[in-house]
C-alpha cells in the first residue's frame, strides 16, 4: 500500500514540474510574442499572422519538449527501464496518450506512469488555450466580425 501512495506523489510532483515548466514557457515567450507583434505591425497581415503563430508553435513544442524529457527520465531513473532510449519513447507515447501497448509497465510503476498520460492531457489543453489566446490577439478583426455576425 505504501508502494500506491509514493506512486502518487511522484506522478503528482512530476504533474507539478511539467505543468510549470509549461508556464514559465509562457511566461517567457508571451511578452517576446507581444513585442515581436509589436515590431511587425507594418508587416503585410498574412506574413505577421504566420510568423507569431509559428513562434507560437515553436514555444509549445518547447514546453512539450522538456516535459518529455523530464519524464523519460523518471522512468529511467526509477528503474522502470533499463535504457533511456525506451523510457523515451514510453514517455512520448503515453504523454501523447496514444499508447501503443508494446511497452508496459511493471505494477510498481503503473499508477506513476498514468500521471505522464493526465500531464499530457492537461499540457495539450493549456497549449490549446495559449495557441486560441494567441489567435484572438492576432486576429482581433475577424473574432470581432464574427462575434457581430453571432449577435444579430
Amino acid at each position: 500500500m505504501t508502494q500506491f501512495f509514493i506512486q502518487i506523489a511522484f506522478g503528482s510532483l512530476f504533474l507539478l514540474a511539467s505543468a510549470l515548466v509549461h508556464v514559465a514557457v509562457f511566461a517567457f515567450g508571451i511578452p517576446r510574442l507581444a513585442r515581436l507583434a509589436d515590431q511587425m505591425q507594418p508587416a503585410r497581415h498574412i506574413f505577421r499572422t504566420v510568423m507569431l503563430m509559428s513562434a507560437g508553435i515553436a514555444l509549445l513544442i518547447v514546453a512539450h519538449t522538456i516535459t518529455i524529457w523530464f519524464w523519460a527520465a523518471g522512468f529511467y531513473g526509477s528503474g522502470a527501464f533499463s535504457d533511456f532510449a525506451t523510457s523515451f519513447y514510453f514517455s512520448t507515447i503515453t504523454y501523447t496518450t496514444l499508447g501503443y501497448g508494446d511497452i508496459v509497465l511493471d505494477p510498481g510503476a503503473r499508477i506513476f506512469g498514468s500521471f505522464a498520460a493526465i500531464t499530457g492531457l492537461l499540457t495539450f489543453g493549456l497549449s490549446t488555450a495559449f495557441l486560441v489566446g494567441l489567435l484572438v490577439r492576432i486576429l482581433p478583426d475577424v473574432f470581432q466580425q464574427d462575434q457581430n455576425n453571432n449577435i444579430t
